[in-house]
């Protein structure tokens, strides 16, 4: 008998080999109807491969994340099979599934693909799609597959690098490409596709490296799905970072300064601010204590952490002193720097848990035609903090700091979010630091804390950090789409690369657990998110710019510079707009600039010491007197 577990603990069993599609028709027809793909024992695969030994699986369907994946990924077949129709001399190199959709990168030669051809592309993908073509995989010798593609160099770099014996095909219709699986049954269900874009990319992100036509495509197996996705296209370009930061003066780039390396403008810095102060009071609140390092470090500092050896070769070159020849590297993590701050002291038991907090700049050599605005820069700012404890303390301290990331999440308005435990790749541990042991500490920990907290929670196999596992909160933005905001890792392994110790009870030295964590991730991504989540129509406590004071004729000036007085004085910041415009055109400026209160002065408001307030949305609010605007304003702007 064959036992098949599934997620919900329940136990099948069957009497000769199974597949996943005969899981799902033992527990309903219409669940087999609706399964696409499936987890056997971790390992994504075909719903018809067969399973031939007691295993855990999970039946995965359209609504499942790695059930998109493998929809996708089939789609990016189609993709190819329409391309090499229109132009049987291009070469194909990889098609995966990404986030949204897929691409797959082409070498189309002497031809040139641009967005004209888009139409006939998803035509041709829909044509092939509706023949219902199963997706057949087969094992091939090496000497097969590099025969297959003698006339490919890109396939043929994938298959040298492949191990004999496990290099697999995969055919539906008419069309076969290299693949290692993880698909979808037949073509028949995806019934709506769009071509996104065209852009270039280098093979294997290579600079050095030829140029490729990235061409980029969604599909879904609902074409009213499709609809909807354009539509939350076009509100994603209104709401679109780099266009709002513009529109509203809080950043920009220049070529002179380097690529990926954002100015803030005044209303910027201000909005950046008070991200910091927020976050700091919390911090103080929760005993942390802030430090300072500099944006640069020696190269050992990084080769004890591990980075060099793992990060080096991305990393900005180092830089080399005129006479001593040292070398620093511009600081690519906080954390070494803490572990140093402290190693620089000697610490009881009683004295931990140590909590240092950093509003650190670091930097990161991105290609240029990854960058894109705040959300992917070379230069960015971490609210970085890491806590030495003793490992008695660890589960408390990592709790503590998700009710931190939580508070952060609830007054900046995410309100859906699922934690992502983070684990180390099951099949390759070499890309880790630290010993199996510690590894199975720090999970452990995570998994316990996250359940206690009872947090919605999914497990994801290889997106640990080098040196520990991680809990990442992926938040869903007000278009539905997922980014991963916030951070805590558990780490075993730099406290033993830095030697760092605690004197304990028993008077001996031990080694002290990491934790390290940042709610916002970056500021710059941060506020990147944030305001395409708010349409740029940010809380009024964030506000650069919370009020403005529009009076109707210069006449009124200094009336307005007394209202602007007692509202600093009360420290509530904003301005006048003193520009001989009609009041009319100062409001809908107001309104476009996206300033929360509005506050109009005219010869009634002057003699009476009032003010005639409007709201961003709501229009106008009606006269109110100096002491009721400064605490309507306080109460306003600290309900956060």
């Amino acid at each position: 008998m064959i036992k098949i577990t599934l997620p919900d603990g329940s136990v099948k069993e069957f009497e000769n080999s199974v597949t996943p599609l005969d899981v799902a028709k033992s527990i309903s027809e219409g669940l087999a109807r609706n399964t696409i793909s499936a987890l056997v024992n971790g390992k994504q695969v075909e719903i018809t491969d067969h399973i031939s030994e007691d295993a855990t699986v999970q039946l995965l369907t359209w609504n499942d994340h790695l059930g998109k994946k493998a929809f996708w990924h089939s789609s990016a077949h189609l993709l190819a099979q329409a391309i090499m129709e229109y132009y049987p001399n291009a070469k194909l190199t990889i098609g995966p599934a990404i986030e949204n959709g897929f691409y797959y990168d082409v070498d189309f030669g002497e031809e040139v693909f641009s967005e004209k051809d888009f139409e006939k592309i998803e035509k041709k993908m829909l044509e092939n799609a509706k023949k219902d073509s199963t997706f057949t995989i087969r094992s091939v010798s090496k000497n097969e597959a590099l025969e297959a593609y003698k006339d490919n160099p890109f396939k043929t770099e994938l298959i040298e690098n492949l191990e004999d014996g496990y290099i697999t095909f995969v055919t539906h219709d008419n069309f076969t490409d290299l693949c290692r699986g993880g698909h979808i049954p037949s073509t028949g269900i995806i019934k709506a596709v769009k071509v996104l874009n065209a852009a270039g990319a280098y093979w294997r992100g290579d600079e050095k490296n030829k140029q490729l036509v990235r061409v980029y495509g969604i599909s879904f197996p609902k074409q009213k799905e499709l609809t909807e996705y354009l539509e939350r296209i076009e509100e994603a370009k209104k709401r679109d970072h780099r266009k709002l930061g513009k529109e509203l003066q809080l950043f920009t780039f220049s070529e002179k300064v380097g690529a990926g390396l954002p100015l803030w403008l005044p209303k910027g810095a201000k909005l950046r601010q008070k991200l910091i102060d927020f976050l700091g009071a919390a911090q103080q609140k929760a005993g942390y204590e802030m430090v300072a390092t500099p944006h640069i470090g020696h190269k050992d500092l990084y080769v004890t952490s591990g980075h060099y050896e793992k990060y080096g070769a991305d990393s900005f070159q180092p830089i080399k002193t005129p006479n001593e020849g040292e070398e620093f590297l511009l600081k690519p993590m906080n954390c070494p720097h803490h572990c140093e701050i402290y190693r620089s002291s000697p610490w009881s038991y009683k004295d931990l848990p140590k909590r240092f907090a950093e509003f650190g700049t670091v930097y990161r050599y991105e290609q240029s035609g990854e960058l894109h605005g705040l959300t992917r820069v070379r230069g960015f700012t971490q609210d970085d903090a890491h806590i030495f404890c003793t490992p008695d303390q660890l589960i408390g301290e990592f709790e503590n700091v998700i009710d931190l990331v939580l508070y952060t999440f609830k007054s900046l308005g995410f309100k859906e979010f699922t934690a992502q435990i983070s684990l180390r790749d099951k099949e390759n541990k070499e890309k880790y630091i630290g010993s199996d042991e510690n590894w199975e500490k720090a999970e452990n920990a995570i998994k316990q804390s996250a359940e206690k907290k009872g947090l919605p929670t999914v497990v994801e196999y290889g997106e640990a950090a080098f040196y520990g596992p991680k809990l990442d909160f992926m938040v869903k933005d007000a278009l539905g789409r997922n980014w991963q905001l916030g951070t805590i890792q558990v780490d075993y392994n730099l406290p033993e690369r830095f030697d760092l110790y605690y004197i304990g009870a028993d008077n001996e030295k031990h080694r002290p657990v990491m934790i390290h964590r940042a709610p916002f991730g970056s500021l710059e991504r941060f506020v990147a998110i944030l305001l395409e989540h708010t349409a740029g129509n940010l809380p009024l406590w964030l506000s650069p710019e919370p009020y403005i004071i529009l009076p109707i004729s210069e006449k009124y000036i200094d009336y307005a510079k007394k209202v602007l007085d007692l509202m600093e004085n009360s420290d509530i910041c904003g301005r006048i707009d003193d520009r001989n415009e009609k009041t009319g055109k100062k409001i809908r400026d107001a309104e476009i600039n996206k300033i929360p209160y509005m506050f109009v002065i005219g010869e009634k408001e002057a003699s009476t010491n009032t003010v005639s307030v409007r709201k961003r949305g709501e229009g106008d609010l009606g006269t109110f007197s100096l002491e009721e605007v400064v605490k309507m304003m306080k109460k306003a702007t600290n309900n956060q």
